[in-house]
């Protein structure tokens, strides 16, 4: 039951980054939400086109991390740990670095996906040997 549980939480975790990578994209909108228009890190450095595209693609990867350590979790195969570390390290940087810089409206910044893959990542890392589905 634990593995359903684990597997399906990672691959429904990895689908909203679709959503994020959709908006990003600008094939439809969520809400008020002008992410990642005002990245304080790429905004300056890149073109609208740029900075959406490359988030774009960062969501994507992050997304197919998630979906791929959660079927490995429905799957039994013991790899899926290395490639959650990899989902949820790489989902938490990019939502940084992506942010806005501004303490304001920090859910729709992806804030509340930085907590949950951090507490992924924390949960995969401390109880590792325990995780053996």
């Amino acid at each position: 039951m634990l593995r359903i549980i684990v597997g399906a939480f990672l691959v429904l975790h990895g689908l909203v980054y679709l959503l994020y990578a959709g908006h990003s994209w600008r094939l439809f909108e969520l809400a008020d939400l002008a992410w990642p228009d005002d990245s304080w890190a790429f905004s300056r450095l890149l073109g609208m086109e740029a900075l959406r595209a490359l988030a774009t693609v960062s969501c994507i990867l992050a997304a197919l991390g998630f979906v791929a350590g959660g079927a490995g979790v429905f799957a039994g195969w013991a790899g899926w740990r290395p490639v959650v570390v990899g989902a949820a390290a790489f989902s938490a940087v990019i939502f940084v670095l992506f942010w806005d810089g501004r303490l304001q409206k920090l859910p729709d910044q992806g804030w509340i996906g930085v907590l949950i893959s951090a507490a992924i990542l924390v949960t995969v890392l401390l109880r590792w040997p325990e995780f053996d589905f």
